[in-house]
């Protein structure tokens, strides 16, 4: 029960796995660890180093005991995190530089290490990729585990998590995210810090876990034993509800678990709306462990799997093979849906091999994507090949992307087809043609999408970029977070541009960017004519049932009329409004 006299706190953070849960709060406080600084004499330095050594030794050996355990009850997904972790603790980067301090600086190991971490961290700081942005945690994760062996503390200890607790963190490492969320104990996540591709936010979603990550500082604000509610679609959590604030929250609760268990019932079914315009509902990916969860919430096939966790801290690019096998294993995974690769989407500054790359102002505009790749064809031609191959397996759509022009296009088909010549000649089975799409995520594509249309078989629209790169904001940047509107005039008239290229060289048009996956919006997509959307596992239910639901005609009608209006909290009021006055009692 809440306390009255205690007043409610709300903290806002990224709703990363959707579904509300209620609990009481458990404070897991693994981080928090005190590097002691010392400075040592001339005869302490060598006996620093060897205790460095060791403590790194048995950091190897506990990450190489928390994978097999992981493996044999999670997968091998999330065990590949740790091997990644693994790898760390031999990079140079990390290990020498360390040392280098212990020997120039003659500072005690916990101390040099924890530099170096906040050193590293900086570097991934710039990086505009938002997925491995988020890798800093790992660097954290890796530093505080040699940092308590350096002190001899316990690691790993076990959690006893009570039932239906919200788990409140600063942040979790990826072994205690996946192994309570398997406990069935845990009803939520909140963390402090993370992203939509944090481990904590991947590994709820993969268990159908409700969690809000990037929720500020919510470890120090959260006591525990505090009764929180909390929603991990809007990112919303109160501590120390009132009482109509957790029925409020219950009755969330209650209609989510209906609208979920609806939508398993009819799952089968398709995204047809009430005057027979079909969209196909499909599901984003990074680990194959997430297919089991798209395919029970009614998954089509796979509209975007994004092939970059295979670069994560490696010392060295992924090998053909290694390609190979992981679109092989989804692709059979799918069964014959439709599965869309999308090549490398990465800078240069975090592909294995070119850490020492010049480091770029701006690289969000820079050398990345399908930049890289033509400019990098050795490596582009690996992950093709391996493609090719895979194609055997199942029903495969390549797209590549940041496509900006049409040569850059023409360049990567033709990359393409010399190495299925190449395979053909080798003698490698390879299979059928399969269909070569583009991402549409910059206003060049977009102004010239008529043209591009020409020579790519489908068009996937990257929400999250194309309206960041329109609108000229950065959306890691708190102080201009607020102009990121989907609903911008300007990009609804993008939209519709795209939509019409798409529709006049009849190629399916799909969108697989977070608009995507938002009930608000599915009216504006649904009325401009959207082949195909995709979205986690978690959104696909309701945006389905939505479907089933309205007409098509009925939703142009509504975006003719906003699309009269001037400004994005104009559009915005009025679709919300007519959402809630024609579908909130359906």
């Amino acid at each position: 029960m809440s306390s009255q006299a205690t007043p409610t706190l709300r903290l806002l953070g990224i709703g990363a796995s959707p579904g509300v849960a209620v609990g009481h709060a458990f404070i897991l406080d693994r981080k928090r660890i005190r590097t002691p600084k010392l400075r040592l004499a001339e005869a302490e330095v060598e006996p620093e180093r060897m205790r460095m050594k060791t403590a790194v030794d048995l950091s190897d050996r506990q990450l190489a005991e928390l994978k097999e355990q992981i493996t044999r009850t999670e997968g091998s997904d999330h065990a590949l995190i740790l091997e990644a972790h693994r790898l760390m603790l031999q990079d140079p980067m990390l290990v020498d530089a360390v040392n280098q301090l212990i020997v120039e600086d003659r500072i005690n190991a916990e101390w040099a290490v924890r530099r170096v971490a906040r050193k590293i961290k900086h570097l991934f700081d710039n990086i505009p990729d938002e997925y491995f942005r988020e890798r800093r945690s790992d660097v954290d994760y890796v530093a505080d585990r040699i940092i308590r062996n350096l002190m001899g503390q316990v690691v790993d200890e076990d959690v006893e998590v009570p039932a239906e607790a919200i788990v409140v963190a600063h942040d979790l490492p990826p072994a205690d995210a996946a192994m309570m969320a398997r406990s069935g104990r845990v009803a939520g996540f909140v963390t402090d810090l993370g992203g939509h591709t944090s481990h904590t936010a991947i590994v709820a979603r993969a268990r159908e876990t409700p969690a809000v990550v990037g929720a500020g500082r919510a470890s120090e604000q959260i006591s525990p034993g505090d009764l929180v509610a909390m929603d991990g679609t809007s990112g919303i959590v109160l501590v120390n509800p009132t009482e109509e604030q957790i029925q409020s929250f219950r009755e969330e609760q209650r209609r989510h678990r209906e609208a979920e268990q609806l939508a398993l019932a009819t799952k089968d079914l398709a995204a047809v709306s009430t005057d027979d315009f079909r969209i196909r509902l499909n599901g984003n990916m990074e680990f194959l462990e997430e297919i089991p969860s798209l395919l029970a919430h009614g998954a089509e096939g796979i509209g975007l799997y994004r092939t970059e966790f295979m670069f994560l801290d490696r010392k060295t690019a992924p090998t053909e093979e290694e390609h190979y096998r992981a679109y092989r294993q989804v692709l059979e995974a799918m069964g014959g849906r439709p599965v869309t690769i999308r090549t490398l989407d990465l800078g240069g500054d975090k592909v294995p091999g070119k850490t020492k790359h010049e480091k770029e102002p701006n690289p969000a505009m820079g050398l990345r994507a399908i930049r890289y790749c033509l400019s990098n064809r050795e490596l582009f031609r690996t992950q093709l090949r391996a493609l090719l191959r895979a194609s055997v397996h199942g029903n495969l759509r390549l797209m590549f992307p940041l496509i900006c022009g049409v040569s850059e296009l023409r360049e990567a088909r033709a990359e393409l087809e010399a190495c299925r010549t190449e395979l053909g000649r080798a003698g490698v089975p390879v299979g059928k043609r399969f269909p070569v799409g583009i991402m549409v995520e910059t206003p060049s594509a977009a102004m010239i999408a008529d043209r591009l249309a020409q020579e790519a078989d489908f068009f996937s629209v990257g929400t999250n970029d194309l309206i960041q790169y329109s609108l000229a904001i950065d959306r890691q940047n708190r102080e201009v977070a607020y102009l990121y509107r989907p609903l911008h005039l300007s990009v609804l008239r993008m939209l519709e541009t795209i939509v019409g290229a798409a529709k006049a060289a009849n190629i399916p048009v799909s969108m697989c960017g977070e608009m995507a996956g938002d009930p608000l919006y599915t009216l504006v997509l649904l009325a401009l004519g959207f082949d195909e959307l995709s979205m986690t596992s978690g959104q696909i239910p309701a945006v389905k049932r939505f479907i089933r639901r309205v007409g098509r005609a009925q939703a142009q009608e509504l975006l003719r009329e906003a699309m009269e209006l001037t400004t994005a909290e104009e559009i915005e009021r009025f679709m919300r409004t007519e959402m809630d006055r024609r579908f909130s009692h359906d």
